[in-house]
């Protein structure tokens, strides 16, 4: 016999536990994630009546993956540019959000007498709502293209974000076991330093590399490749010292700047799909019922927490940043839950063996019954708001009103802000690249050639020639690349009160160039000979080829820019109209065209959408193209993606049109459509009459293809061939219809 391997008959079991359960939960109208988790627990060792998993080990190393490609699903969606998009609001009412969560939990757990750690995890796993949850609950609600959540998206970007953070800052409290400032520093430092290498050195290799090899990449192959390049740069976040799934993260959010974004996402969601829900059965597997039941106050008492806790602080956070009262409490009773980032902190905590026993499944139970709320949370936040806005003296609705129609009109920069950031950009930018390319040449080119050529002086002498040739195009970036605004020429234009402060970040940017190329000589040479070559040959060599890295870099910038704003440029209808409309209550929503929608084919002006709903259609995409502002004689069709203006309210009644289907129809058995012949003889009665007249088509539902007349084959006869005797008649069609027709036809005869 066989032997089977213990992993594929524990994945069959956490398989087919997780398809009877989620098929359980579908039918009930409950997130499926629950389900999985439900699953989990059935096949696990604290519930004896069904089989148990045997090999936890091989399960995890499974869920671990599952890890990896949620995350990595995340990043596509994620989008650096999204996040700028999102702006201070989401900003602003997520770190609100965020904070008090972290402050709230880590109060609790010690009041509770917690254990520091223990209390620090809790925060984390309190602090961050699930993405999946609310995405799901919005449309199972219909609510996606209501005004708050946008809104509730943009914080759930910032949130994935400053999870990833979080994550990054527990890992290193739970090592070192100490709340040294200067170490977390580090760290965070560390961090946004490999962030922004990666993001610009991915940004300009990958898009371009994607570019190229466009007409290579089949479905296949690019599923392949995005794999490999998540994978790869999980490698690489690892052996720099981050989580798995930082790597991940990161690498789908480069991949979600390029043109094939939407294709990679695509692609990997059954990928994601199968690995997620092996997470989320693992997170089942590893509940202990007993200590539930045991921690059943905690439990109580901290969900209590996190649904009021995090409707208040979102509610706080939104307002403080400007938004009306309504869109605050929607957005607050939102995310008042956690998901799938708690569970990762919580299994954090285990992996690392830093937290107790009991927090694991507390958390868990917290996420269970919460997620339950969430969509009863969802549907009652309007009538809340109506509640709330009728028991608010006028005074006080008057001073919200004014404060978030204030906040939302303050447009212009103070033009130091622009120079400062600008000169930020410039200098971080190449700077960190400046710095890779250092510590490549120091901790790899270097001890590679010393190990080739017996000289170490020779060897150094080749790694500093082949790091400055690299090094010298952002040097120029970081001394020479100024401000692209009116904003700085303003200021240089002012002497009496700006010139000098422009001069001195001058000075400063050049003192930072000169440092780093000090810091590469001195790590190859004495500090002497760093000092005496320094200043002399960057001088020369920024003299002597000012123009050549002028170009070089300018041909640099240009190729990186243009990755970068290739997918915002294909799609720039999409967010132009929604910027220019959120101080008003109307909104941009996308929907798609439903494959059977019975108004597929009809122009705009017959489907009179502005007249009976209010709203207007600001654009059409139809596949990779867009049209902007159709005109009225514009036709919809199947998979359309229309972007649509309106209020809340107009919103909701066009959804019900734009969701109408026609009743689902019993789906033909394409095996009974077959091709088959009748003779034109004196039973079929079909001579001298033509194809049109002879009624076969709306009698059998079929074609006639083709006739056989005297030896001769006529295909695809017209309509107006007259049938003759003996001639054999091809129809292609249903063979019951055909054969009922021919059964019909010598009935009647007879």
């Amino acid at each position: 016999m066989a032997h089977l391997p213990h992993l594929i008959e524990d994945l069959a079991l956490i398989l087919v536990a997780a398809g009877l359960v989620t098929l359980l939960f579908k039918w009930l109208k409950q997130p499926l994630v629950l389900g999985y988790i439900v699953a989990g627990l059935l096949v696990g060792s604290h519930i004896s009546f069904v089989p148990t998993v045997s090999d936890v080990a091989n399960i995890n190393t499974l869920a671990e993956i599952g890890v990896i490609f949620l995350l990595f699903s995340l990043g596509l969606e994620f989008s650096f540019k999204k996040l700028v998009r999102v702006g201070g609001t989401a900003g602003v009412t997520a770190i609100v959000e965020i904070a008090g969560m972290l402050l709230l939990g880590y109060g609790a757990g010690r009041l509770m007498g917690w254990s520091g750690m223990d209390s620090i995890f809790l925060g984390g796993i309190l602090s961050v709502s699930s993405t999946t949850i609310i995405i799901r609950a919005f449309e199972e609600l219909g609510v996606k293209s209501q005004q708050f959540a946008g809104l509730v998206f943009g914080v759930l970007i910032v949130e994935d974000l400053v999870a990833i953070l979080i994550l990054v800052l527990l890992s290193t409290l739970a090592v070192s076991r100490d709340f040294a400032g200067g170490d977390l520093l580090v760290t965070v430092l560390k961090l946004l330093f490999f962030l922004v290498l990666w993001f610009v050195s991915g940004i300009f290799l990958l898009p371009s590399f994607l570019r190229f090899t466009r007409k290579l990449m089949s479905e296949e192959t690019l599923l392949i490749v995005a794999l490999a390049l998540c994978l790869g740069m999980v490698v690489l976040a690892t052996h720099a010292g981050f989580s798995p799934a930082l790597g991940a993260f990161v690498m789908g959010s480069i991949l979600a700047e390029t043109t094939l974004a939407e294709r990679i996402e695509h692609l990997v969601k059954p990928v994601k799909d199968l690995f997620a829900a092996v997470f989320f059965v693992s997170v089942g597997i590893l509940i202990d019922p007993g200590a539930i039941a045991a921690h059943k106050g905690p439990v109580i008492i901290l969900t209590l927490l996190t649904i009021f806790g995090k409707l208040i602080s979102t509610m706080l956070g939104a307002l403080l940043s400007g938004q009306p009262l309504k869109q605050s409490i929607q957005a607050g009773m939102s995310l008042a839950q956690i998901g799938e980032f708690s569970f990762i902190i919580a299994t954090l905590g285990i992996t690392l063996k830093v937290t107790s026993s009991f927090l694991y499944p507390i958390a868990v139970a917290i996420s269970a019954i919460t997620t339950f709320t969430t969509p009863y949370f969802i549907r009652w936040s309007e009538p809340v708001y109506n509640r709330i806005n009728s028991w608010l003296p006028a005074r006080v609705r008057d001073s919200l009103n004014k404060y978030a129609s204030g906040t939302q009109q303050i447009r212009a920069e103070n033009k130091w802000k622009v120079v400062l950031k600008a000169y930020s950009t410039i200098i971080v930018i190449n700077g960190i690249v400046a710095v890779a390319i250092i510590l490549l040449a120091l901790r790899f080119l270097a001890p590679l050639l010393q190990q080739k050529i017996a000289q170490p002086w020779l060897a150094n002498t080749i790694t500093l020639v082949i790091a400055l040739v690299a090094m010298v195009p952002f040097l120029w970036g970081m001394v020479a690349k100024r401000p692209e605004s009116s904003a700085y020429v303003d200021l240089w234009l002012d002497k009496k009160y700006n010139r000098g402060p422009l001069v001195i970040i001058e000075i400063v940017r050049n003192l930072i160039a000169i440092a780093l190329l000090g810091g590469l000589v001195d790590g190859l040479f004495s500090s002497g000979i760093a000092l005496l070559v320094v200043v002399p040959v960057m001088a020369g060599m920024l003299f002597v080829f000012y123009r050549r890295l002028h170009h070089y870099y300018h041909r640099i910038e240009k190729r990186f820019l243009r990755n970068l704003h290739a997918r915002e440029r294909a799609a720039a209808a999409v967010s132009k109209p929604n910027e220019s409309l959120t101080p008003w209550d109307a909104h941009l929503a996308d929907f798609e065209i439903h494959a059977d929608a019975p108004f597929t084919g009809n122009t705009l002006e017959s489907l009179a959408w502005r007249e009976q709903y209010g709203i207007n259609i600001a654009f059409i995409k139809r596949g990779e193209r867009i049209i902007y502002a159709p005109s009225r004689y514009e036709k919809l069709f199947p998979y359309d993606a229309i972007g649509v203006i309106g209020t809340d309210e107009q919103m909701q009644r066009f959804r019900k049109i734009i969701d109408t289907v026609p009743a689902e129809q019993p789906a033909a058995d394409i095996e009974n459509i077959v091709l088959q012949t009748i003779v034109v003889d004196e039973i079929t009665r079909l001579k001298g009459k033509t194809i049109r007249a002879s009624g076969i088509r709306e009698k059998t539902n079929g074609l006639v293809v083709g006739i056989e007349r005297n030896g001769e084959h006529l295909l695809n006869p017209a309509s107006d061939t007259e049938f003759q005797w003996s001639d054999v008649i091809w129809i292609v069609g249903d063979r019951r219809l055909i054969t009922a027709y021919k059964k019909g036809s010598s009935v009647g005869k007879q």
